[in-house]
């Protein structure tokens, strides 16, 4: 796929569930004639919600949506990291990635199903309190407050952008959502979130369904948000020492998805690590 851009893009799924869904990623060599409306061109371009601007040689990885830069993403560095090792052309690369001000580490494997990545998402900042004065979210979401699972709370974690984690009783409130996305992008703005990860988890606390609402940033649903499924998993280490975690996403946008999350306790704070599986579709 090419464009008044010039750059050849390259499609790929990221977080794929047995070898399918995914979330749609333009990945691209960067070219530094391009300027951020250009960038942002190439998104609304190849209808995407995100894509990812990468140079090879100095490792750095930049993503852009319709809107302007992320400081991260984090479907995004799992795109990215396959489309290197695919025009590598080698099975297994273990390297860094810079985005945002940060360098951190990476690895690539190809299987048949697919080319596994993972990456450490670094230390993930968990505000201590519930927040207050959600009623607008809550009412923007369409969700009541009898919805909010029992035995966890509202909370905001940033690994870099903060977001609200909302957890929700059952899969049926899950998927049953139909957020005013407008109203939601103004509460969001208003608190300084990036978005809303809104989720369920099973009774094991090892596995979750979740969907992530990001108007304000010009994603009115992502299929995938990896970023936050690291921030569950540090939220759920923090209040039930869960190690890792299995978040499935993408369902009520057909293309389901898998994440994968691990979470440490360290010295400086809690860290995560996230995986998932990506195809180059084109």
């Amino acid at each position: 796929m090419t464009g008044p851009h010039r750059g050849e893009v390259t499609i790929v799924d990221a977080c794929t569930h047995q070898g399918r869904g995914g979330s749609p990623t333009a990945v691209l060599i960067d070219d530094r004639t391009f300027d951020d409306d250009t960038r942002r061109a190439v998104v609304r371009d190849a209808g995407t919600s995100h894509a990812a601007f990468v140079d090879p040689d100095a490792e750095t990885v930049r993503f852009f949506t319709t809107h302007g830069e992320l400081t991260n993403c984090g479907h995004g560095t799992v795109a990215a990291q396959a489309y290197l090792l695919h025009h590598r052309g080698t099975t297994e690369h273990h390297g860094c990635q810079r985005t945002g001000g940060r360098t951190f580490g990476t690895t690539a494997v190809r299987h048949d199903d697919g080319i596994e990545v993972w990456f450490d998402q670094g230390r993930i900042e968990l505000h201590r309190d519930v927040p207050a004065d959600l009623d607008g979210i809550l009412g923007a979401l369409g969700i009541a407050p009898d919805a909010i699972a029992e035995g966890d709370a509202p909370r905001v974690a940033s690994p870099g952008s903060p977001r609200l984690l909302l957890p929700v009783k059952t899969v049926p409130i899950l998927y049953s959502l139909r957020p005013d996305l407008p109203r939601l992008a103004i509460e969001c703005r208003r608190r300084g979130y990036l978005g809303c990860f809104v989720y369920t988890t099973s009774p094991a606390r090892d596995t979750a369904a979740a969907r992530m609402f990001a108007p304000a940033i010009g994603v009115g649903e992502d299929v995938v948000n990896a970023n936050s499924a690291g921030c569950l998993a540090a939220h759920l280490h923090a209040t039930h020492r869960r190690t890792s975690i299995q978040v499935e996403q993408g369902h009520t946008a057909g293309r389901p998805s898998l994440v994968l999350a691990t979470a440490t306790t360290t010295a400086d704070g809690i860290v995560t690590r996230i995986g998932g599986t990506a195809v180059i579709r084109s």
